[in-house]
């Protein structure tokens, strides 16, 4: 059970797509929110979504489906 990159998507987006993904059951977080924040520059710099390994298959369906 690893954590792997779903994909980089803007603040905002990231937060969005983690509720959407555990409203479905899956696990996720976002890396690197804060820090986008501390420096500054929330807009652009990428924030990473994360989820198990095991649900990344499910997830991109999810994506794809937006």
């Amino acid at each position: 059970m690893s954590l792997v990159e779903l994909g980089r998507f803007n603040r905002n987006e990231a937060h969005i797509l983690v509720g959407r993904l555990e409203s479905e059951g899956i696990d996720a977080v976002a890396f690197d929110a804060g820090s986008s924040i501390a420096d500054g520059s929330w807009l652009l710099i990428p924030v990473r979504v994360m989820v198990d390994e095991d649900d990344l298959a499910a997830a991109e369906r999810i994506i794809a489906a937006q």
